[in-house]
């Protein structure tokens, strides 16, 4: 089990470069194909809603002359992402625009990818092609894992110390099989089971037991952590994490998409607000 093909985001942004070389990193390790991906940020219904119209051509002229500005900026982000990857160890890699909203049009991409890298929402730099919701979106749609990169800090390469956060659920499961490529390289992976006693028997006789068996015969290096909080859940992980010094929290995310309006769990709404290391996520 490896990756084959990875997708980056490739945008304009001051953590577009961060984002894009920790992708390059793992396509790298792994002898994958990068795709990076740029999105004009305009829906792709659009054109097929009339929107444009040859009958009001004072109002088509500026919504064109702001397209072809979304495109010029797309287009930018993809020069950027070439460049940096003429001087990466990746061998196989492409540049791809599509005009469409970056969280649908990167979902869509997404199903034909083993791996998806993208960057946590700064919402101190609001971007007219990225929506507030946008890693969460994907990850519910794109029916692929999901590695969010934190927008404060520096991670050139993650997967050594990882944390996995293990409630026995069906997301979780597949958070940790969808990220057995990376716990094979780990030197050692760490799997925290919160409040057992309260998740009745979906934990076997001893929690963390099992899923730990499953990973020790993939060849993964595992331990179990077992602890009690009265606190959220989120932000015991976050702290454990610290403590432990993961460099990298794998976890499944927890919530569901109604048109555009997305409702999350607890745990899965604090590591997108909160993330202080990258988070494989799966739905």
């Amino acid at each position: 089990m490896s990756y084959k093909t990875i997708i980056v985001h490739a945008e304009k942004s001051r953590h577009a470069k961060q984002v894009i070389a920790l992708a390059a990193s793992i396509a790298a390790q792994e002898e994958a194909h990068l795709a990076g991906i740029a999105a004009t940020g305009v829906s792709r219904y659009i054109y097929q809603s009339g929107m444009i119209d040859p009958m009001a051509p004072a109002a088509s002229d500026h919504l064109a002359r702001h397209l072809d500005a979304l495109h010029e900026r797309a287009r930018a982000a993809l020069d950027d992402f070439e460049t940096q990857m003429q001087g990466s160890e990746v061998r196989s890699w492409e540049g791809a625009l599509i005009d469409d909203e970056a969280g649908a049009g990167l979902a869509l991409r997404g199903r034909y990818s083993d791996l998806l890298v993208l960057g946590q929402v700064d919402r101190d730099q609001p971007s007219p092609v990225v929506m507030p919701d946008f890693p969460e979106y994907v990850v519910l749609n794109a029916g692929r894992p999901v590695l969010v990169v934190p927008f404060a800090g520096h991670f050139d390469h993650v997967g050594k110390r990882v944390l996995v956060a293990w409630d026995a659920g069906v997301a979780a499961t597949r958070a940790v099989v969808n990220a057995i490529p990376m716990l094979r390289r780990a030197d050692l992976v760490e799997v925290a089971v919160f409040n057992a006693e309260d998740a009745g028997d979906a934990h076997g006789d001893i929690a963390g037991a099992d899923i730990a068996l499953y990973l020790a015969r993939h060849g993964v290096k595992v331990d179990v952590i077992r602890q009690r909080t009265r606190i959220d859940i989120g932000s015991s992980l976050l702290s454990l994490a610290a403590d432990l010094g993961s460099d990298m929290i794998v976890m499944g995310c927890y919530g569901h998409s109604r048109l555009r309006e997305i409702l999350l769990g607890g745990v899965t709404r604090t590591m997108l607000q909160s993330m202080t290391v990258p988070v494989l996520m799966s739905a």
